[in-house]
């Protein structure tokens, strides 16, 4: 086996082995509890987006999205602006109805970029992303709710940190596994977004019974 296929497997293990996880894992690393101090909420902030499939799968598909335009770090940086705005909405007491049917959404439409369209205009995938930021941010600060100003500033701090490292992580590692690759899908990316786009799919039907 060559190099270049060994970390090709090696990413698509890796990728797989995030995006295997089921929806039963949960979504708070409290245990649901409001964070009372800072390091609580700095540990809940980091964690949030890692133990909520939904919330990580979408962040797969920002970084590989972002990969082809060689942007890890601006593209990302559309996502997580508006993830701030979503959380500081959520805190105005501004609701977002359906809130966890909208991520779920946005996760298959992620996914479906990602897999069929991921050359799409530089401003059409800034705005998907801004969208879909601004609603993992409010479903997100569910967790914060009437928390005191410092876990709650140590929460944002850590979801900001957590989630940009993953998107430009992931866009990194798939800029140096695609170096050369002329397509504008290569296989590994239309796998990833089909992937994410079923684990989308998979949170919209467990939500269904809330809607009927």
């Amino acid at each position: 086996m060559t190099g270049s296929n060994t970390l090709k497997t090696r990413f698509l293990l890796a990728a797989g082995g995030l995006l295997a996880a089921t929806p039963a894992l949960a979504h708070h690393p409290l245990g649901g509890a409001t964070p009372g101090t800072l390091v609580e909420g700095l540990l809940s902030g980091l964690g949030h987006p890692i133990v909520g499939v939904d919330h990580l799968a979408a962040l797969v598909a920002v970084g590989l999205i972002a990969a082809r335009f060689g942007r890890a770090f601006t593209l990302p940086g559309a996502w997580l602006a508006a993830m701030v705005a979503g959380v500081a909405i959520h805190l105005a007491a501004i609701d977002l109805p359906l809130g966890e049917t909208l991520v779920a959404l946005s996760v298959v439409a992620l996914g479906v970029v990602a897999a069929i369209r991921p050359n799409l205009p530089l401003a059409a995938a800034a705005g998907l992303f801004a969208v879909a930021g601004l609603i993992h941010g409010h479903v997100l600060a569910e967790m914060i709710i009437g928390a005191e100003t410092t876990p709650l500033a140590a929460y944002l701090a850590g979801l900001v940190a957590v989630q940009g490292a993953i998107m430009a992580a992931i866009a990194l590692a798939a800029q140096r596994l695609w170096a050369g690759v002329t397509t504008a899908a290569p296989a590994q990316l239309r796998l990833a977004g089909v992937a994410v786009a079923a684990i989308g799919l998979a949170f919209l039907t467990i939500g269904l019974p809330d809607l009927i």
